[in-house]
């Protein structure tokens, strides 16, 4: 059987599919961590953790780790502690025992029952917000023939 090289979810064209780096249980870091592809943390990061390549970066915090810093990874998995602001520019999940004390940006979000967040979760449609920037347009949310056209109903009406 041939596989469609061609067709994959979108997980799978985002998230490296594998670890690079895995920093263990008993490791204490003090200090920035910059890295590409994979990165699990078991240990304790007193830093910020920051991805250099930003579309197919994955950062997997597990149970027994933490970070107290600002996170900015393309796509991150969170089950451990998380004191400060994370920016996920394309996929978050936040299992069961994650805890996050700070603002939350996020592309598109899987939040499972008894993870908890304690500051701002912030939906960053990408493609939506550049082209607005790009070409200068303003979005209306209510196209005014539609107030024009009530308007005229209730002047007729009096």
């Amino acid at each position: 059987m041939k596989e469609n090289k061609h067709v994959r979810n979108k997980k799978e064209k985002t998230a490296s599919p594998h670890i690079d780096t895995l920093i263990g249980a008993d490791t204490n870091i003090a200090g920035d961590i910059n890295f590409s592809g994979g990165l699990r943390i078991d240990g304790h990061i007193s830093g910020n953790v920051m991805a250099t390549d930003d579309e197919h970066s994955t950062l997997v915090l597990s149970t027994e780790g933490s970070i107290k810093g600002k996170i900015k990874v393309a796509n991150v998995v969170i089950n451990g502690t998380v004191t400060g602001p994370i920016y996920a520019q394309e996929y978050l999940e936040l299992q069961g025992k994650a805890k996050v004390y700070g603002d939350v940006q996020y592309g598109s979000l899987e939040i499972q029952l008894g993870a908890s967040v304690e500051g701002k979760m912030i939906h960053q449609n990408k493609s939506n917000a550049d082209n607005a920037q790009e070409h200068g347009k303003m979005i209306t949310l209510i196209p005014p023939t539609a107030e024009k056209h009530q308007v005229s109903k209730e002047n007729d009406a009096v």
